[in-house]
Order: structure tokens, then sequence, then C-alpha cells
């Protein structure tokens, strides 16, 4: 691992939060991060991927359901600190982080989605970051089908100069999408305001596009459970391995 890659000084920021109301039709008693994988819960398996790489201090953003999820790690005996930032109502990917910063130490500290997970190289993923300098760091993947994802444009250097969310169409000739992993400076948290509706994707991300923004492009296959189709896939994947 590189020199400046130290893990248990890197919080780990995970967003618990959604309703996951496309998933309801598999699943509809627990939140969308808890629902099952071969006898796990997926939480689980993305805490367990990312400790593994030696992070100690994780917070979960919560919000529908999450005493489901607070009980669940309470009970649970792990060599973590595992962290809980409630919402009272819905903020969105941005606002659930604002509403966590009280309890954020570092700078940058790692996000991720609690329904999805991309196989990244974590120590290289936060070597990259430190090496661009930028306020945040995005892991990107390709895939095939791009009509239900977000689009990102790149220069050769990394720096991310545009997006396009969720446009519908399969772009053949650009199909590297947001694998919901980044790392954030927490000076970038003076932009989002506090206790209102905020999106990183749409809000955060868009306005600094001005070099303080990197890509990442990862190596793995991107796992998203956010669909009753994508959520099979994802059994199907971690089956694999």
């Amino acid at each position: 691992m590189g020199a400046v890659f130290n893990p248990e000084q890197i919080d780990v920021v995970i967003l618990c939060g959604g309703l996951g109301k496309r998933l309801h039709s598999v699943v509809n008693d627990k939140p969308k991060p808890m629902v099952v994988i071969h006898h796990r819960p997926f939480l689980d398996i993305l805490i367990e991927y990312v400790a593994g790489y030696g992070f100690k201090r994780f917070i979960l953003c919560i919000g529908y359901m999450g005493e489901v999820i607070k009980d669940h790690y309470e009970k649970k005996s792990m060599p973590l600190t595992i962290l809980f930032s409630s919402e009272k109502e819905l903020l969105g990917t941005g606002g659930a982080i604002k509403n966590a910063e009280p309890l954020i130490q570092s700078s940058p500290f790692l996000v991720m989605n609690g329904d999805s997970f991309c196989q990244v190289e974590l120590d290289r993923f936060i070597d990259f970051h430190f090496s661009k300098g930028g306020w945040v760091t995005i892991a990107l993947a390709r895939i095939e089908d791009t009509t239900d994802y977000g689009l990102v444009t790149m220069e050769p250097s990394g720096q991310i100069v545009k997006f396009d969310e969720k446009i519908k169409v399969n772009m053949k000739n650009n199909n590297l999408i947001n694998a919901g992993l980044y790392l954030i400076e927490k000076k970038s948290l003076a932009l989002i305001p506090s206790n209102k509706i905020y999106s990183l994707e749409y809000d955060l991300f868009p306005e600094i596009t001005d070099g303080r923004i990197y890509g990442y492009v990862a190596d793995g296959d991107l796992i998203d459970i956010g669909t009753p189709q994508r959520y099979e896939k994802a059994k199907q994947i971690l089956n694999r391995r």
C-alpha cells in the first residue's frame, strides 16, 4: 500500500436511509441494505469488504426502517467502530452526509451507497485521490447498457468535466458510470446546506466540475441491488465469489 494510505485514519460513511421502493415486491420487511444474500445481509458483505483493507470506523446514515440496521449492529460483535447518523426525514445523499458531519472526523472520508458495491482496490483508489489533490474522487464503472444510469465524461487526466444523470439512452461511445463510491474532502461539506434535501449526484458534483473532481475507473463488477432483477444478478455474482 502507498505511504499516504492509512485506512485507520479514514472514516467510512455508508448511505443506508433510502426507501427502496423498487425492491418492495421482493423484500418489504427490512431496509434495502439489509436484504439477505447467501444468508447474510448485503450491508455485512459491504462492510466486510471495506474492513478487509484496514478501515475501522464506520458511520451508517440511517432513515427508513433504520432501527433494523441499528439493532443488528448493536447486537453484533465486531472489531470495528459502528456509529449511526439518523435522519428524521429523507434528506437525499448529500443531505444525509451533511447530517452526519458532526460524526465525521477524517478528511478525506470514504462514502458508499448501502445498496451497491463495486470491487475497487481501495488502497489504489485513495492513493489516486491524494495524487490529484481534488475535493472529490468518484469510482467509475464501465457497463454495456447505460440506459438506467448517469454517465460521466472525463478528461485523460482523470478530471471529470460533465455529468449526464439517467438520460435513458444507451451511449455506445461513453459507458462510464458513477459506481456510488466516493472520497470526499471534508471542506466540500461547506457547499451542502443543513437540514435540506440535497443530492451529491445532482447538486454537489455538477457544481465542482472545475478541476475539483476526478474519476477513477474500477476494474470490478458493479453490483446493484436496487431492483428485483439486479438483486437476482447480485446474488449470482456474489455466489461466484
